[in-house]
């Protein structure tokens, strides 16, 4: 390596995996950071400790693509640096500071691959604070990881093919799932159809796991308005509004998701530019079909650029690696890379099917009443953001959160900005790209008070 510093990849999942495996193959020797304790990522999450459950019970259908990553991550095993259980909080000028325990090692990279995955989007309804009210991605960890429920008799509801599978999952570990709650009308869902010829594996198992879900006694309820938690000490259940009727269902535990936002933060903090994505309604980095960004040398791969599943990181995740090998003048795949590319087009004309069957309700917003609560970290409701874009005439995001405190917790607006920027688009009849997007500061995410800082290693270093 004549002493340059690593490749450092940001993220173990499937883009992360596949960039450092080809990496390792043109003879470079990464560093992979992980939030997790083991490989694998949210789709392919691995158990904190070994039980019982096959590969099949944990994954289903997915489970050889699983067990094939996991494979040939550990394959990599004296070829790669692997940090798990770690954070990178912060970049500047080819710097990583990244919390590994109690310590924070100061990294040089020379080349990033930013393969930083998704979060779930959520709107706030009344009563989404209550405990026993999980993420669809919070209740999928506690299934994979944990091997437990979030409840006994759980409802499962939102938009995005996740409500489907993480009800299916419930059902199939002997959960009772009282009702699966979709917020877009049943037939959107026939969108799915014209998809058919693009990924007819993908389109066959939502079919499977709908058939599957009525067969075993679950209520699918479509188009869904109104919704509200209810309960005291925790969720007790959740009542909505469905072709001008009102319906309520009994439950201790929900799942709550409106698909998946991408994790942009670090993008940013290393200079990306941004456009505004109209079909994820959110502002992105930029990136060309290799993943290059308008910073040199550094790439994004994955849902961290732009949401398209599991499929499409794998070979994102790859191909911002050839890149990268590229643009240090070492040989490279041209045809690999061409053929990759071509793949992530499909793929991408898929995703753009899918939202069409699974749309987001963004007329939800109009409609929050004031108590609503927006902001979990500073206990901001609807009804003071609202006085603030009216008082102080906000019109930009950056500004209102000046004003409001939203999105100076601990989540530093990863759950509630999307949400506020929903609002001030509807408060100030402004379409939604033109209020901005939060900047992003370090840390991210929250880090330990007190973090032991550590050196450059000396080869790092010159």
């Amino acid at each position: 390596m004549n002493g340059r510093p690593q490749p450092l990849v940001v993220g173990a999942g499937p883009a992360g995996i596949r960039a450092a495996q080809a990496l390792v193959a043109a003879g470079l020797r990464p560093l992979v950071v992980d939030e997790a304790p083991a490989c694998g990522g949210q789709i392919y999450r691995q158990r904190l400790v070994p039980d019982e459950r096959s590969a099949r019970a944990l994954y289903g259908s997915e489970a050889e693509k699983a067990q094939a990553l996991h494979r040939d991550f550990a394959a990599l095993d004296g070829r790669i640096d692997y940090w798990p259980q770690a954070l990178l909080w912060n970049l500047r000028d080819g710097i990583a500071d990244i919390a590994v325990g109690r310590a924070n090692r100061r990294v040089a990279y020379d080349g990033l691959v930013l393969a930083t995955g998704a979060a779930d989007r959520v709107l706030p309804i009344p009563g989404w604070t209550l405990p026993g009210v999980f993420t669809l991605g919070g209740a999928q960890i506690a299934l994979k990881a944990q091997g437990c429920a979030i409840g006994s008799r759980v409802v499962f509801m939102g938009s995005g093919p996740l409500l489907y599978l993480v009800a299916w999952q419930y059902l199939k570990a002997g959960v009772d799932v009282a009702a699966v709650l979709d917020t877009a009308p049943f037939q959107a869902k026939l969108n799915l159809l014209r998809g058919l010829h693009l990924a007819p594996m993908v389109v066959l198992r939502g079919l499977r796991f709908t058939a599957e879900l009525r067969l075993r006694g679950v209520a699918l309820h479509y188009g869904v308005e109104d919704v509200r938690i209810e309960g005291q000490e925790r969720v007790a259940a959740v009542a909505w509004r469905q072709g001008g009727r009102e319906k309520r269902v009994a439950c201790d535990g929900i799942g709550y998701g409106l698909a998946l936002r991408s994790e942009t933060q670090l993008a940013d903090l290393a200079g990306c530019a941004f456009c505004f994505d109209k079909r994820d309604r959110a502002w992105l980095p930029q990136r060309d079909a290799a993943g290059r960004t308008s910073v040199a040398g550094v790439y994004l791969a994955g849902d961290g650029a732009g949401i398209a599943g599991a499929d499409a990181a794998e070979r994102a995740g790859e191909r911002a690696a050839l890149a990268l090998i590229e643009d240090r003048g070492l040989p490279h795949r041209r045809e690999r890379a061409a053929a990759l590319e071509r793949e992530l087009s499909r793929i991408g004309r898929f995703r753009e099917l899918l939202e069409t069957a699974f749309p987001f309700p963004a007329h939800w917003v109009a409609g929050l009443s004031d108590e609503t609560m927006l902001c979990r970290c500073e206990e901001i409701s609807v009804g003071e953001v609202r006085r603030a874009i009216g008082q102080f005439d906000i019109g930009e995001i950056n500004r209102l959160k000046a004003v409001s405190r939203i999105g100076m917790g601990r989540c530093q607006g990863r759950i509630c900005s999307s949400a506020a920027a929903e609002l001030l688009s509807v408060e100030t009849k402004r379409d939604l790209d033109t209020v901005g997007r939060l900047r992003a500061q370090a840390p991210v995410k929250p880090i330990p008070l007190v973090l032991v800082p550590a050196d450059l290693p000396r080869e790092a270093a010159e």
